[in-house]
């Protein structure tokens, strides 16, 4: 079984604003994928972002500096 580590995960309202997201983490070589956002945590549009926690300060700067809007950031044990 896979030990569950944190992850930072930001959630969005809309599917463009996480499509942006993915292109431009690709774009700077940060770390992390799309994924289904489990539905006790929102039910905006069901998708998310996932990275390794440490990635948080990189990622704030990104969603900052291209104006992405995000629904919220957390971390979780997944």
């Amino acid at each position: 079984m896979r030990q569950k580590q944190e992850q930072l995960v930001v959630t969005f309202h809309t599917t463009s604003a996480a499509m942006e997201l993915e292109k431009r983490c690709q774009e700077k070589g940060i770390p992390g994928r799309l994924f289904p956002v489990p539905r006790s945590l929102t039910a905006d549009c069901g998708i998310a972002w996932r990275s390794d926690a440490q990635t948080e300060q990189m990622l704030r700067k990104l969603i900052e500096t291209y104006e992405i809007e995000v629904s919220g950031i957390c971390t979780l044990m997944l």
